[in-house]
């Protein structure tokens, strides 16, 4: 029996299901720019963690107002005046968060405006597909504030920019924007109009793939990057060998040897 998402319990993120499985998860601190404080990061973990089992099969994940996320609330961060080690629990949260969007299963597309920038790019790069407006900008100001990055940027951001482009955004502040930051692979789509809207157009083609097959590729491929090559490959035959003899593929494998399946064409 699948889970059930409360989405009475959550009240920095906003919740709604649509059809077929599809859920948008709106950051709701829009005074804020949508700054991630620790409250934040406990939802984000909530809803990351039962997504999987209650039948979640795609999410959009956008930020209300004119900003996609500022990043870390600097000014709870000032009031608090963590120590430490308080701090760095706060930092494992912020992965706990990150790392079951990233390995969960579920398709996340990121639905980009206004500001992406310190943690908001953290967050972003975690999810599986990126779409941004004209609007939306990328930076790591950490080296500017007197900090460093703590929620996964010297991995994700590294893993899309490079080592070189990652250093030199948080020794800088160097903003990207536009189709640099999709050349880059800050973004994989950029759109005239509304980021919103393009990412719900992926998310529901995603979510009309059987789930098994969305697990493994926003799962498996994650951890696949984290091996050697050697054990990654082994690792990916396994998973072929469960997912590509699945019985709910059957219909799929049988329309395409019967030749009524869609083919892949060219997009003239």
């Amino acid at each position: 029996m699948a889970l059930k998402i409360d989405t009475d319990r959550f009240t920095n993120l906003a919740l709604e299901e649509h059809d077929g499985g599809l859920w948008v998860v709106t950051l709701n601190r829009p005074a804020k720019r949508n700054a991630l404080d620790i409250d934040t990061i406990e939802e984000l973990v909530d809803f990351f963690s039962v997504a999987p089992r209650a039948g979640v099969r795609a999410v959009v994940l956008a930020g209300a107002g004119d900003h996609f996320c500022a990043g870390l609330d600097l000014v709870e961060h000032h009031d608090e005046d963590r120590s430490p080690a308080d701090f760095m629990h706060v930092c494992l949260r912020w992965h706990e968060a990150f790392n079951k969007m990233e390995y969960g299963g579920v398709p996340v597309i990121a639905a980009l405006q206004g500001a992406v920038v310190g943690g908001g790019l953290e967050l972003a790069s975690s999810a599986h597909v990126r779409v941004m407006d004209q609007s939306a900008y990328f930076a790591l100001p950490e080296g500017q504030r007197g900090l460093f990055t703590g929620g996964g940027a010297t991995i994700r951001v590294t893993d899309l920019v490079g080592k070189a482009r990652m250093i030199d955004m948080m020794l800088t502040g160097r903003v990207y924007q536009g189709q640099e930051a999709v050349d880059l692979g800050l973004a994989q789509y950029i759109v005239e109009g509304s980021s919103f809207d393009a990412a719900m157009d992926l998310a529901r083609k995603a979510a009309e793939n059987l789930p098994l097959s969305n697990f493994a590729i926003c799962s498996a491929v994650s951890h696949m990057q984290n091996m050697s090559a050697m054990d990654a490959a082994y690792a990916e035959a396994v998973v072929a060998g469960v997912v590509n003899t699945q019985p709910a593929a059957r219909e799929r494998l049988a329309a395409f040897a019967d030749k009524t399946a869609a083919r892949v064409r060219r997009n003239d």
